[in-house]
């Protein structure tokens, strides 16, 4: 599957995005974890670490909002994480 990062969780990341193997049965939690075992280099200065903004994201699923973590996943789901933003 494939994750793709939005503003802040792009920068904490470092990388637009990138593809998961996961095991079949696999949910949105279980992604997450495999997010976070990734090693990574510091984000730029005044950017949040990737754990705390993916506590605080919203996530799409295919496009669609998805809130329970515990939602299955398949091979070609396409997650984007959206993280807090403010302005007008």
């Amino acid at each position: 599957m494939i994750v793709r990062y939005f503003a802040a969780a792009r920068a904490a990341a470092g990388v637009d995005e990138e593809t998961f193997q996961l095991p079949e049965g696999a949910d949105v939690a279980g992604l997450l974890e495999a997010v976070l075992a990734v090693e990574r280099p510091v984000p730029p200065a005044g950017t949040p670490p990737l754990a705390r903004l993916l506590s605080r994201s919203s996530f799409l699923l295919n496009e669609v909002a998805v809130r329970d973590r515990a939602t299955a996943l398949a091979p070609d789901d396409v997650v984007d994480v959206l993280p807090p933003f403010a302005g007008g």
